[in-house]
């Protein structure tokens, strides 16, 4: 674990370094959990953001876009139950004065006694080699079916607490539990109160005439008010979905593990509309989806696997969460969730407007349920980094770090060296780069060595280098040099464009997921 927390500082440290993500406002010493994307952020999150859109969007007739405003009337919220009910418990330790997610504090407590049964299987593994039987070694090992026990008791007062609601119980499982905070050791703990997550503003000229506004705390509620009008002017006939990607706003006063959880963050989200009674199977189809988009990336499987919710949302029937495993352990980056007809119900009701569709296959009209998959792009850029981010010892002693992104989400494509700043080199270089920089993201760089250039891209994670050297002037080849391997090739200038398109276009990775 120690391990892995240092992996995770020198990834953060990375992300400074290259231009991956500042922290915002640093020169007035920063803002808590806000943080900005440096000019090769911006570029991977716009590539996260293309590769979801087209999936969802691009290869399903049945799902269309839309660009909902920030600010929403103040009933949106009322209806939507985020008025009363989006709270996070939270507790605090006397001594430290820091402040806790309960329901985290006890997750993280469970999740030690999967990493205890983990350790005892791997050690089992170790000592009787081929003739390891994983699963009897579970089910019948005295050590790992007593920690089981135990985990298991605590869940199921965890959830049992969450689904009631019940402060003091959440409070009792800590104090049970001799949960420490992490920061003085102590288990002086404060009651466990909700805590309120929307922040609000005023909108109008005057302070008499000043309406109350939120931020929206989610991007759902506005394709939920625009059910409507989209399904008219589209003509879409249910199924259907509509696609939204925007920003989002919760007051985390828990907020920290860098851009994992943040205040202002940004949201893919997709609602499906289907007729009562099928939102279950459309359910299953889209979680299966949305893990195959997530596998397509090539982390490994392993890497991923689906959570169901211990306590289900007031307008939920079922709910799982894809988690990826992160540095800090497996956590949520996407979400699925069937929410039944919850929120076109509440807007009717709160509006007066009829929001029903009528289907003229069942020659009636009813409130669709929902089906919803929600991404943060933020938890996936970090994914992506965490999953990519490696260190290797080459000969000689040398460590070069790197980032081994896919290549059609990389921010730089193709890097142009030319070997040497004289000989004509650069100008080749530049007629080259001139000519590509319309197909994909190039990088021209003729600064230093060719072999601190090389470490340089490696640390970006640009895929491919194409160098410029005397034989280029000759033959009109260049040797493509390959981020992973460090292999080199010599190809024709004339091929290059198709070589680099084939290996970064983002349509063969969209491929993968109609298969």
């Amino acid at each position: 674990m120690a391990q892995q927390e240092e992996v995770f500082k020198k990834l953060v440290s990375h992300c400074k370094e290259y231009g991956y993500v500042f922290p915002s406002s640093e020169i007035y010493d920063g803002l808590a959990a806000v943080y900005d994307y440096g000019q090769m952020g911006v570029e991977l999150k716009n590539n996260i953001k293309k590769y979801w859109w087209d999936s969802m969007v691009l290869l399903h007739e049945n799902v269309v876009g839309l660009d909902s405003a920030i600010f929403m009337h103040p009933t949106v919220w009322k209806a939507s139950g985020h008025v009363d009910a989006f709270n996070d418990p939270l507790i605090d330790n006397k001594d430290s004065k820091k402040r806790y997610r309960a329901d985290v504090l006890i997750e993280e407590h469970l999740a030690k006694y999967d990493e205890k049964i983990e350790k005892e299987v791997q050690k089992a593994a170790r000592r009787f080699g081929e003739s390891f039987d994983e699963q009897m070694f579970r089910e019948t090992n005295p050590r790992v079916l007593e920690t089981r026990q135990k985990r298991d008791e605590i869940h199921a007062r965890f959830t049992k607490a969450l689904n009631d609601n019940n402060l003091e119980e959440l409070r009792q499982i800590i104090i049970d539990c001799e949960i420490v905070c992490p920061i003085s050791g102590t288990r002086n703990w404060t009651e466990v109160r909700q805590f309120n997550l929307m922040f609000s503003t005023e909108m109008g000229s005057t302070a008499d005439g000043a309406m109350k506004v939120f931020l929206r705390p989610e991007t759902a509620q506005g394709i939920f008010v625009n059910f409507l009008n989209v399904q008219k002017t589209s003509r879409l006939k249910i199924p259907f979905g509509i696609a939204q990607i925007g920003k989002a706003f919760r007051n985390e006063i828990v907020a920290r593990q860098f851009i994992f959880r943040m205040r202002e963050f940004e949201q893919m989200e997709m609602q499906f509309f289907v007729s009562p009674g099928e939102e279950l199977k459309w359910f299953e189809h889209w979680k299966a989806f949305r893990m195959k988009w997530h596998q397509a990336l090539g982390f490994g499987a392993e890497k991923y696997r689906f959570h169901d919710h211990d306590k289900l949302a007031h307008y939920a029937n079922a709910a799982s969460d894809i988690e990826f495993e992160m540095p800090f352990g497996f956590k949520e980056v996407e979400g699925i969730h069937s929410r039944t007809d919850f929120d076109l119900s509440q807007h009717e009701k709160y509006s007066g407007k009829k929001l029903q569709y009528f289907d003229p296959e069942q020659n009636r009209s009813y409130i669709p349920y929902v089906v919803e998959t929600s991404i943060g792009v933020d938890r996936m850029f970090l994914s992506i980094l965490a999953a990519t981010y490696c260190e290797e010892t080459l000969e000689g002693g040398e460590v070069r770090a790197l980032l081994k992104l896919p290549p059609a989400l990389a921010p730089v494509k193709l890097a142009i060296l030319p070997l040497v700043r004289k000989d004509g080199l650069p100008g080749k270089a530049r007629e080259i780069m001139n000519e590509l920089k319309f197909s994909f993201a190039c990088q021209y760089d003729e600064k230093d060595s060719i072999g601190k250039r090389y470490r340089r891209q490696d640390a970006i994670g640009t895929p491919f280098c194409a160098t410029i050297d005397h034989q280029t002037l000759e033959d009109n080849t260049v040797t493509i040099r390959y981020r992973d391997t460090m292999a080199q090739e010599r190809v024709t200038i004339d091929s290059l464009q198709q070589v680099i398109a084939e290996k970064t276009d983002l349509k063969y990775l969209l491929k993968q997921l109609t298969r």
